[in-house]
């Protein structure tokens, strides 16, 4: 049997706390987009020369993927589609702050780039046993 099937209990426990945390971190963005809508992701995209009905895309990558990542349902997927929002709100807002150092001494963006590591990392390593459709599956 290949490890996939296999992994230990603490493996996918800890993938399940990964996925958890970066679902609900995530997420929290998400509802703060539906409670004041889109208009600030809009204009953004608007601003860079896109069709602002694009900005809408912001739900899927704030509310609907990480509530996948988080029950663990196309869990691969959902996450890449996290990193991908990622890349596109430090490219549409935080691209002034690329290579700045906060007052803190770290990195300007490092909520930014905690985001997009676990998100890549979650799709890396899947859900793991501790989701709705388990370790099987090719897009989990």
């Amino acid at each position: 049997m290949n490890n996939r099937q296999t992994g230990n209990v603490s493996e996918d426990f800890g993938k399940l706390i990964l996925r958890a945390s970066l679902a609900l971190l995530i997420l929290f963005h998400g509802v703060a987009k539906i409670m004041n809508g889109p208009d600030f992701i809009t204009g953004l995209v608007a601003k860079a020369g896109m069709p602002p009905a694009l900005g809408y895309l912001v739900y899927v990558g704030e509310v609907i993927a990480p509530l996948l990542v988080l029950f663990g349902l196309m869990t691969r997927p959902a996450a890449l589609v996290i990193a991908g929002n990622m890349v596109v709100a430090v490219v549409l807002v935080h691209i002034p702050d690329l290579l700045s150092i906060s007052k803190t001494g770290g990195w300007a963006l490092e909520l930014q780039g905690m985001f997009l590591a676990a998100a890549l990392a979650v799709a890396f390593l899947g859900a793991g046993r501790y989701s709705v459709a388990g370790q099987s599956g090719r897009w989990n």
